[in-house]
């Protein structure tokens, strides 16, 4: 249990690294604003576009001898806990952070440890048992060691206290990073990534909500559904083929059938699952980009007379020296 709560930390700081990461551009708060008129420098575009993590840029904002952008700072958060509240000068913060998740992790470690310790010897009572029982025939003289379910339990919690206090961590240094301007977009795509809806909240559509939780519900509880399903006919499928004197009602071709039939519908039901939590994000970062983007109802339009060339001219190159080929037109320009 231990390792596969350590596995399942690792997949999720992981992902918010890639996420990170592979939504870089998503964070830059002058991606709509370039004028493409205007030659931009080479080395500029080269650094923006090549450059998706930069360490002395980093360290020299943790140092506050630079600025860092709001995803190179999640992204350092992610693998260093309380990077970002040091960024946003908000010390006192850093030993909650890790007095929090060190004695959480620390204990719920200890916890875990006592049930695998306790699950040990009840698998070694239960060999020696075996043996004793096959080589003298008689009662096992010593009694059953007891699994320690509770401590089972109580280091789960423990675990999942200190993984809500490092995705706190995260989710503080976003709310706390200075931004120039609202709704920051890089704000909303992390509010969104880390609690769904929490960007459409931050970007004043309040109604979004309800539609995006109610998508993540109805796909997580159909992902839930058809799991159960899945395991229960599985293990019904294990046992018919296992054993040829199962007392079950279904017939081992039949609950292969439905097995393979649940674990389609699940993972249908991951898809749409992931589907409509990254659709969130995408509308919180694109809605927060266009929050000032205004169309007006002032729309001009204006007619005006024209001298048209043939396309040959300017496909060939060539200085038209024949007037008589032009043509004359209208030329009609809308303005919105």
């Amino acid at each position: 249990m231990n390792k596969r709560i350590i596995k399942y930390i690792l997949v999720c700081i992981v992902g918010l690294l890639g996420f990170t990461l592979q939504s870089h551009a998503q964070f830059r708060e002058d991606v709509y604003a370039q004028d493409a008129n205007v030659q931009q420098n080479p080395q500029a575009q080269a650094d923006t576009t090549t450059k998706l993590f930069s360490f002395k840029e980093y360290f020299g904002g943790l140092g506050h001898k630079n600025t860092l952008k709001i995803g190179n700072m999640f992204a350092g958060s992610v693998v260093l806990p309380g990077s970002a509240q040091i960024y946003n000068k908000d010390y006192w913060k850093l030993p909650v952070v890790y007095g929090g998740i060190g004695t959480f992790a620390g204990t719920g470690g200890y916890y875990l440890h006592k049930y695998n310790k306790s699950k040990k010897a009840f698998a070694q009572w239960e060999t020696a048992k075996l043996e004793y029982e096959n080589e003298y025939g008689g009662t096992y003289p010593q009694e059953s060691p007891v699994i320690d379910y509770r401590a089972k339990k109580t280091g789960t919690w423990l675990m999942i206290g200190a993984g809500l206090i490092y995705w706190g961590s995260l989710l503080d240094g976003v709310a706390c990073y200075e931004a120039d301007k609202y709704p920051h977009p890089g704000r909303a795509t992390l509010y969104s990534a880390l609690l769904p809806g929490l960007g459409q909240i931050y970007n004043g559509e309040l109604y979004k909500v309800p539609i995006y939780w109610g998508g993540l519900l109805v796909s997580v509880h159909f992902l839930t559904t058809n799991h159960t399903n899945y395991m229960r006919f599985k293990s019904i499928h294990n046992e018919v083929t296992m054993n040829n004197n199962s007392s079950s009602p279904i017939s081992g071709e039949t609950a292969k059938w439905y097995r393979d039939v649940y674990r389609r519908y699940r993972d249908y039901s991951i898809v749409a699952t992931a589907l409509v939590y990254f659709l969130q994000v995408i509308d919180a970062n694109v809605f927060a980009y266009m929050h000032d983007f205004e169309v007006t109802d002032d729309i001009t339009m204006q007619v005006e007379p024209a001298l048209i060339s043939p396309d040959n001219a300017y496909a060939m190159k060539s200085v038209q020296t024949n007037p008589a080929q032009n043509a004359v037109g209208l030329k009609i320009g809308l303005r919105f």
